[in-house]
């Protein structure tokens, strides 16, 4: 990368998945932008990446609040031109049936998934457009495609935030902006933990409980690896044919890609 670092700005990037993708993309050389409402745990991560070379800046946000999501933006910004940008905020419940589950907890999850990527990328695209194009990644999950009664929530978050990228990405198209919703693999996480813990899980999602109770440390550590390379890999380009596509990482990527450039031909 010639010239000054290209931003991957990330969201929920002070631990889990964000702060996995953030160190990855650091590596990769992106001077990174993290933003979340804990800024000890962004402040933390940011020390990791500039103990190891690189440039970071930790940013406090609500993703919900355009205020606080422009602030973000404008500071990313003031790193260099943002190349990337990861929605990966998000919030694991509420939990339960409708009927029973807090309608008010559950419009909550909606803001933070979908209105907090709205906001980014609305934020974000005019940013990619000038600068001649950009690439938007949407920590999406399996539970956007299928019903899990009790977990409504998290799965109409996950359908509409992949739905949404989608829209983006044919957008964009023209203007040089790739987007992708992805599926990131099962990995345990600070959220996950919380999930395993919850009464409400324990009460009224056994099965999901049980499934990440099989997932060993090592599994975890070994999916994690995988995310970075998979996100790394969308962030220098090597998927751009497959933008505007729902991509789980366990699919045959290169397969896919072979298939869309013999169908555009």
């Amino acid at each position: 990368m010639s010239g000054a670092a290209p931003v991957a700005l990330i969201t929920g990037g002070g631990r889990g998945l964000g702060r996995t993708i953030a160190l990855r993309l650091a590596a990769d050389g992106f001077a990174v932008a993290i933003a979340s409402r804990s800024i000890d745990q962004l402040r933390a991560v940011a020390a990791e990446i500039e103990v190891a070379g690189g440039t970071a800046a930790a940013i406090a946000c609500d993703v919900t609040n355009k205020a606080d999501v422009d602030r973000a933006v404008d500071g990313a910004a003031a790193l260099g031109s943002i190349a990337v940008l990861v929605n990966n905020a998000g919030v694991p419940g509420p939990i339960g049936p409708i009927g029973v589950v807090d309608p008010l907890d559950w419009w909550h999850a909606q803001t933070v998934h979908v209105l907090g990527a709205m906001l980014f990328m609305g934020a974000v695209v005019p940013h990619m457009t000038e600068a001649g194009g950009g690439r938007i990644i949407s920590v999406g999950s399996q539970a956007g495609t299928f019903v899990a009664p009790a977990y409504s929530s998290y799965c109409v978050a996950k359908a509409s935030l992949i739905r949404l990228t989608e829209f983006v990405a044919a957008e964009g198209r023209a203007r040089g902006v790739r987007a992708f919703p992805i599926q990131p693999g099962t990995i345990i996480t600070d959220m996950s933990r919380e999930t395993i813990d919850s009464p409400a899980a324990q009460k009224w999602a056994a099965p999901l409980i049980s499934l990440l109770e099989t997932v060993s440390p090592e599994d975890s550590a070994q999916a994690e690896i995988r995310l970075g390379d998979f996100v790394s890999d969308i962030a220098r380009g090597r998927w751009d044919g497959l933008s505007g596509r729902y991509l789980d990482i366990d699919w045959d990527l290169a397969a896919m890609l072979r298939e869309a450039e013999a169908a555009s031909e």
